[in-house]
């Protein structure tokens, strides 16, 4: 049973869910307010450590450790330098689990990790060589700790089982502490995860979590929230597999994550060497939630997330059971949404089963010791089989990989005809293992977004990829392809003990922490370059909409893609060439246009007759234009931009391109807000984007002097091309005064600079 809570609840002792206060006074014999009892949780507790300031409604955090992968390590070293920066303030581990294939597109991979080991040198750093481990698999086992906070450019950064409260943010947040600022936040509400029974054998900890992403995602339950599990049922779960439910809590959209600590969470700082970093937590005798997730672990099915989210979920008997009417809705709602060649996922259904071609076990969700052991213990002595399907497993760590094969389990995997690799994020997004056109994958990976498996529609080639737990992905291994939920199957699970090998990163990993070395030169690659200067916003703002999405929820992947763009990560302008390039192709090179005619613009050259039109219809209608304090950019509309990952390169890309604003009618993440706001382009929530379409111009009058006032709402003036002219009204939400100021500045960078911190 898995149950949403209409309202908010007091947790007594760890284990009673209450609603009536007055019934909290008769199980605790004293009256606890609803404002002191949401003070008991153990976010607030963590929260209240990390905020430099008294006022706990708005927070300004400082993190105990950073980290970043080769995705976007570069950018943000880059921002700081330029932002000032001279050593690293706080612990900031560098990994190499992204970006690893070496030559991509013509460019090496390997220049940005020994741009990284030099930074690390030079700042004080910690570097963790390519494949050693994945980014989440690292932190977890040498930087994580109870009560503390750290912060990741990488959305999943999660690691609430083990008492930390991490957060996943764009580039820009990261470079904000690197120069001694503080992380700004409202502080978030809390909902319960409450956790009991004991789940069935075969279950496991994907389908735990895609049940809960399945019931919480649609109707924004934790968005921007702190997902706090408790519970009687957390005590039935090993620590691999609340490490695996944890990490896809950013599926959700909630904010951060914090479990209960126990005698498990202990055993696990022990084994990996680090006892001191534990301690309990839990929370106070009464605790106040904004909501409760009930989730009774014991009646959780084996669960799929079908293409394309991780909240399209059914569980995997009740797929099998309705196959056809399934994958036909799942197809036709692909199709309507997929720009370029079609989906085919009906015919996969014959011969009275559906089947797979592709299976993978990978990363920071699926490549755990516990997951890739029950796996071995499904497969040993069987066969993948010699037909179409094949299966690939990617663990997360060489500590944990050398474990499996000391104990036979990297054996049985191989035997039955696996693929076993090296360290690598790559099948997460679309970087390892791309199917083959029409084909069918199903994985125990972070999200199955549209192309995020590395298809690519617009030139003829896709594939349809669902999530499933690491056991489902075996039994169906098993089968040869035929989709199998373990429980199906009598299996006898070994849950072997685990055994860290710390020597390994004692020999491979640099660890400058403290001893930065000033003098040591950082080392740039050809295809490392510095961030192009940004304009300031002007006075007044003219922007050509270029690009009119109307899905209801646009993704990071879709704003920027992930796989064939990995490359270009670190050169702004090459990058920002693939921006929106999976949604709407054309959007660069209208974006193009406009970037040039403000270069124009600035070089005196004067203003296009298209310009002029515009500016003539806004005189007609009697508004004051001001060409020569008017920035010209170029902006998007979406419903809600920005689900999914936090790469600031989402909003830096458009940035570089030429755009100076954003028009939605929500963000699906503060992240991507946030890189929004970094990058210097303005923010706005419309209620009515119906009054302009692509193509159409945006005037706003005073824009600088409504963003610095944080005014709640103020004027905006959409133009058609045959000069009708429409007033709308826009906002930009809350602001803290540091946002306002930047986006004024036109961006993090010019903000420092003009501050005198560069």
């Amino acid at each position: 049973m898995l149950k949403l809570y209409e309202t908010g609840i007091y947790l007594v002792g760890g284990e009673s869910i209450v609603t009536d206060p007055a019934e909290v006074a008769a199980k605790t014999g004293k009256t606890v307010s609803q404002a002191e009892a949401a003070r008991n949780t153990m976010a607030y507790s963590i929260l209240k450590a990390h905020n430099t300031v008294e006022d706990m409604d708005n927070m300004r955090l400082k993190f105990d450790s950073m980290t970043s992968h080769d995705i976007t390590y570069v950018g943000i070293i880059q921002t700081a330098r330029a932002s000032g920066m001279k050593a690293f303030p706080l612990p900031y581990v560098l990994t190499n689990c992204h970006n690893s294939l070496c030559a991509v597109g013509g460019t090496i991979n390997e220049d940005d990790h020994k741009f990284a080991l030099s930074a690390a040198h030079k700042y004080g750093g910690i570097y963790v060589p390519t494949n050693m481990a994945n980014i989440h698999s690292y932190n977890r086992e040498m930087m994580a700790g109870c009560g503390r906070m750290i912060l990741g450019s990488d959305s999943h950064t999660r690691y609430g089982a083990l008492g930390t409260m991490a957060v996943g943010e764009g580039g820009g947040e990261l470079a904000k502490q690197l120069v001694g600022r503080t992380y700004d936040f409202a502080r978030p509400g809390v909902i319960a995860i409450y956790l009991t029974g004991s789940p069935r054998p075969g279950v496991g900890p994907q389908d735990v979590a895609l049940s809960i992403i399945g019931a919480v995602y649609k109707c924004g339950y934790v968005k921007n929230k702190v997902m706090e599990f408790v519970g009687p049922g957390i005590a039935n779960l090993p620590m691999e597999y609340r490490n695996a439910i944890d990490v896809m809590t950013t599926e959700t959209t909630c904010w951060s994550s914090i479990w209960v600590t126990d005698e498990k969470t202990k055993q696990y700082f022990t084994i990996h060497g680090r006892p001191e970093a534990y301690k309990e937590i839990k929370p106070a005798d009464v605790a106040y939630y904004d909501g409760c997730v009930y989730v009774d672990l014991s009646t959780v099915e084996c669960t799929i997330a079908m293409p394309m989210h991780p909240s399209n979920t059914y569980t995997i008997h009740e797929l099998q059971e309705n196959a056809a009417d399934i994958l036909h809705l799942i197809q036709e709602n692909a199709n309507k949404q997929i720009k370029g060649a079609q989906m085919d996922i009906v015919s996969k259904f014959h011969d009275g089963a559906i089947w797979v071609e592709q299976g993978e076990i990978a990363g920071c969700s699926g490549g755990t010791f516990d997951n890739i052991c029950a796996a071995a213990d499904i497969l040993r002595g069987k066969s993948c089989g010699n037909g179409a399907f094949t299966l690939s497993v990617y663990p997360g760590s060489m500590p944990a990989l050398a474990e499996l094969m000391r104990n036979g389990c990297a054996h049985d995997l191989i035997s039955a005809g696996a693929i076993l690799r090296e360290c690598f994020c790559g099948p997460c997004f679309g970087a390892g293992d791309t199917p083959a056109n029409g084909e069918f994958s199903i994985r125990h990976t972070t999200r199955n977004f549209p192309n995020r498996e590395g298809s690519k529609p617009g030139e003829g080639q896709m594939a349809a990829v669902a999530l499933m737990d690491a056991r489902s992905i075996a039994a169906t291994a098993a089968n040869g392809g035929k989709l199998t939920a373990a429980t199906d199957l009598d299996v006898e699970y070994t849950n072997p003990e685990y055994h860290f090998a710390g020597e390994i990163y004692e020999k491979r990993v640099y660890n400058g922490w403290g001893k930065a070395e000033p003098d040591h030169a950082l080392k740039f690659g050809p295809n490392i370059k510095d961030w192009p200067e940004m304009p300031a916003l002007t006075k007044d703002l003219l922007v050509k909409v270029c690009s009119y999405i109307t899905d209801p929820v646009t993704t990071t992947d879709e704003l920027i893609p992930s796989g064939e763009t990995s490359s270009y990560r670190s050169n702004p302008e090459r990058l920002s060439e693939f921006a929106l390039s999976r949604r709407d192709p054309q959007y660069v090179s209208r974006s193009k246009v406009m970037r040039q005619m403000e270069r124009d613009r600035q070089a005196g050259k004067g203003l296009s007759d298209e310009v002029k039109a515009v500016y003539a219809a806004l005189s007609k209608a009697g508004l004051t234009v001001d060409p020569e304090n008017t920035d010209l950019g170029s902006t998007i509309f979406a419903n809600m931009p920005g689900d999914g990952s936090a790469r600031e390169q989402a909003a830096s890309c458009q940035r570089v391109m030429g755009a100076s604003a954003n028009f939605a009618c929500g963000y699906a993440t503060k992240r991507y807000r946030s890189n929004c706001i970094n990058w210097g382009m303005t923010p706005f929530l419309v209620e009515n984007p119906e009054v302009f379409q692509l193509g159409d111009y945006i005037f706003v009058p005073d824009v600088r002097a409504h963003v610095l006032a944080n005014d709640a709402s103020f004027d905006a003036y959409a133009v058609k091309p045959d000069g009708t002219v429409t007033k709308f009204s826009v906002s930009t939400g809350v602001l803290t005064e540091p946002e306002r100021q930047i986006i004024a500045d036109g961006c993090l960078i010019n903000y420092y600079r003009n501050s005198g911190k560069a």
